[in-house]
């Protein structure tokens, strides 16, 4: 997926939902679970129990359901893990201009973590495919996002880090074209228990604010 291809998709379903999967099996059934309910991207984070055979199995399982990534990726190590396990896109919580370039060289597209408008910057500038706002919340969420569409406006945000269900819709208000959302979208106590029906459930109403979002802008 090129860059071009990475930005229109994603700006047509709009939602990440991130998973760090205490197992295999576990994070399966996350996935399976939000793709009924609507999702189309998926991030395995690398602090997931074994990431890249749990991301490789949900290419399997969900061939032609949904684009499958990896997370929090802080290495040379974990990203060329990643992109030989199946990655298709590959997020990091940072900026690192060497992981940029193994992922530009790969074809795959990266998406490095950054908060301030020079981080921001600096991260568009070395070939990223768009730009993780993270943690997006400690600045002041959506209104952060706002903020930035002055003099960024340029730049494809997407915010990260305690989205909730609730107010994913407002970040796209404010001019992300995409965000991130794990602990709200998988909360413990329905994970534990495997209601998987459950989160299916979150993610629909989730997938259905963001619509809607969509349909304003």
């Amino acid at each position: 997926m090129d860059q071009v291809t990475w930005l229109a998709t994603v700006k047509q379903h709009r939602a990440i939902a991130v998973i760090r999967a205490p197992s295999i099996a576990t994070g399966l059934a996350m996935a399976q679970a939000v793709v009924a309910g609507g999702f189309r991207f998926i991030e395995v984070t690398w602090t997931s129990d074994c990431p890249a055979e749990c991301l490789h199995q949900m290419r399997t399982a969900l061939p032609s359901s949904c684009w499958v990534g990896a997370g929090t990726l802080l290495s040379k190590d974990a990203l060329n893990d990643a992109i030989a396990a199946g990655a298709q896109f590959c997020f990091s919580p940072h900026t690192d201009q060497a992981l940029i370039a193994i992922a530009q060289r790969q074809g795959i597209p990266v998406i490095p973590g950054a908060l301030t408008p020079t981080e921001i910057t600096l991260a568009w500038q070395s070939g990223a495919s768009s730009v993780k706002v993270f943690p997006c919340q400690a600045l002041g969420g959506p209104a952060y996002i706002r903020h930035l569409q002055g003099p960024l406006g340029h730049i494809p945000l997407i915010p990260t880090g305690g989205i909730t269900v609730e107010e994913g819709h407002n970040f796209i208000d404010a001019g992300a074209i995409a965000v991130g959302i794990a602990s709200s979208l998988f909360p413990k106590n329905l994970v534990l228990t495997e209601d998987w029906h459950a989160i299916e459930k979150r993610a629909y109403a989730f997938t259905q604010h963001l619509n809607s979002a969509i349909s304003r802008i």
